[in-house]
């Protein structure tokens, strides 16, 4: 049983793209891409789709807002206590500076 020098075609079983082999030369001659998949089926699914992600979007937005808003005041809590922190371990030695060596 001989090989053929004519070229074959596979199926690529991740895409499902027809792909034109060489027997010879052992390489892709040629390709034809998979029919795209609809994303839906109809307009009124598409449409619902959309205004999943409106209302998901504003959600997110909403959250970003209130977030905003308290980062005034999460922000001068942790400054208070970084400070009463820092009050109430003092620093016993002093930092290493490279020029102390000398």
């Amino acid at each position: 049983m001989g090989l053929s020098d004519e070229a074959f075609e596979v199926s690529c079983p991740d895409c499902g793209a027809m792909l034109t082999i060489d027997p010879v030369t052992r390489s892709v001659i040629g390709h034809t891409a998979a029919p795209r998949k609809k994303t839906f089926e109809d307009f009124g699914a598409a449409a619902a789709a959309l205004r999943e992600a409106d209302a998901r979007r504003d959600s997110l937005f909403k959250q970003s807002l209130d977030a905003q808003k308290n980062k005034d005041d999460v922000m001068a809590k942790k400054f208070a206590e970084a400070v009463k922190k820092a009050k109430e371990s003092p620093v016993t030695e002093r930092p290493f500076r490279e020029f102390d060596l000398d």
